[in-house]
């Protein structure tokens, strides 16, 4: 019997481990899930003969290194910052890691002993990134086999809430970690723009933005991610002229968004002086110059430029930033209590589903001509466990873990899902969940 270690029950494990315990009798599978908490651990087991459940710390270095030695693979779907303690125990014990999270240079120093010991490290396999690489790596090399040259290669993926439930002026709700929404795009983006390098810092980010419509789902705003340069090496496109990675959101969403950076509401590096004792309008008002003759409202129009009439003001008055309703958080620095209000205004209701897009776009030349394939993804989740967020992450996920006990991975060492014996058949039996690619070709001119 294979035994899976799974680390981190959180909601985009919930599909990924259904996959497995829907596959272990077939498979002879065992799947042991950890999590710091042994009752969520033990729900997404739900009692299945083949799987169990424990209370899992990271931390504490004596159980990761028995769990991971008694497992044949180990699954992380921990927090990004915790990769590291589990593949560097995974390399010293010989056993292989599979993750949905970026590849840090902490994992990536480990390839060579991986390779030398025959170990897989297949990171990068979840949504994004993972099925953008694969959906984007099929269509390169199909325009490289026909011998097109690529010119111009664009990405963006949005995590959103479904239309029938999009409910609010913001069009938004929190399908993922809000943390990360909050602190999103904190540092230089960077991208290449018809052979010219394009930097753009984050006090402007949310004002560069590009207009994307995906199949029925509607318009949507891309800001640019942080590093879209290094992709060039992923997708091995080092002399493209043009390539750009972004995030989606609905319209309008940007311009609102932007206040919130302007003010400096979302700076994580200090704590706002008696925050459990200041109102939400204070916390406001602190980020504004002294005027005692304008109101709270007035000064941030004042300081940002948006008109008090704006839809944008609307929506800022809408999530509640204006009341004097107290914060409640001690110690907290300005993101956090920007979040802690956003958790209560962009929460999905018991009933809601998300959605997950993804567009790429690639302009190529073949034969003289210049020539565009769009290729778009929309993905609805089923419900509260299986969100589309669950399913875009955990499944790609799964089916790369049982491609490899099954030996049809046979890579080692450090690597993310950019190969065809990797990625053609996981987009295959990503279709059987839904998750299928349109793809419209056009004749540029």
């Amino acid at each position: 019997m294979k035994k899976i270690l799974i680390l981190g029950a959180g909601l985009s494990s919930s599909s990924l481990i259904k996959y497995l315990l829907d596959h272990s009798i077939e498979y002879n599978w065992n799947i042991r899930v950890g999590d710091m908490s042994i009752d969520i651990a033990k729900k997404k087991i739900a009692n299945h003969a083949n799987g169990e459940a424990i209370k899992f710390d990271v931390f504490n270095e004596q159980q990761r290194i028995e769990e991971i030695n008694n497992a044949d693979v180990v699954i992380s779907m921990l927090p990004a910052r915790f990769h590291r303690l589990v593949a560097e125990k995974c390399v010293e014990y010989g056993k292989h890691m599979i993750t949905a999270s970026y590849v840090s240079q902490e994992v990536k120093a480990l390839h060579e002993e991986a390779t030398n010991k025959g170990l897989l490290l297949l990171n990068e396999i979840g949504v994004d990134p993972g099925i953008d690489h694969m959906s984007a790596m099929k269509v390169i090399d199909s325009i490289k086999a026909k011998g097109g040259e690529l010119v111009a290669f664009k990405s963006s993926t949005g995590g959103l809430v479904a239309p029938e439930y999009d409910n609010n002026p913001w069009n938004y709700k929190f399908t993922w970690n809000p943390r990360n929404v909050v602190v999103a795009g904190q540092s230089v983006a960077q991208y290449i723009d018809h052979g010219k390098y394009k930097y753009v810092p984050y006090h402007q980010l949310f004002r560069r933005i590009e207009k994307v419509t995906v199949l029925d789902a509607g318009e949507f705003e891309m800001y640019p991610n942080r590093d879209s340069l290094s992709y060039r090496e992923t997708y091995n496109l080092q002399d493209i002229p043009t390539l750009l990675r972004g995030t989606l959101r609905r319209s309008g969403y940007c311009a609102g968004w932007d206040v919130f950076v302007q003010l400096g509401t979302t700076d994580d590096t200090y704590v706002v002086e008696n925050s459990e004792h200041i109102t939400y309008r204070e916390f406001i008002n602190n980020f504004l110059p002294f005027d005692e003759n304008d109101s709270v409202e007035q000064k941030l129009c004042n300081y940002t430029g948006i008109k008090m009439d704006s839809e944008t003001m609307s929506k800022l008055k809408w999530l509640g930033i204006f009341e004097n309703t107290k914060v409640g958080l001690t110690n907290a620095t300005p993101a956090q209590i920007l979040q802690k209000l956003l958790k209560e205004k962009w929460a999905l209701g018991s009933e809601d589903k998300d959605m997950i897009v993804m567009q790429h776009q690639f302009d190529y030349v073949l034969d003289g001509k210049n020539k565009r394939i769009t290729s778009s993804l929309v993905v609805k989740g089923k419900d509260q466990v299986h969100t589309a967020m669950s399913i875009t992450v955990g499944i790609p996920v799964a089916i790369a873990t049982k491609l490899f006990l099954t030996g049809k991975i046979k890579k080692t060492g450090v690597i993310v899902p950019t190969m065809k014996d990797i990625y053609e058949p996981v987009l295959k039996e990503l279709e059987d969940y839904g998750i299928v690619f349109v793809e419209e070709e056009i004749d540029l001119r």
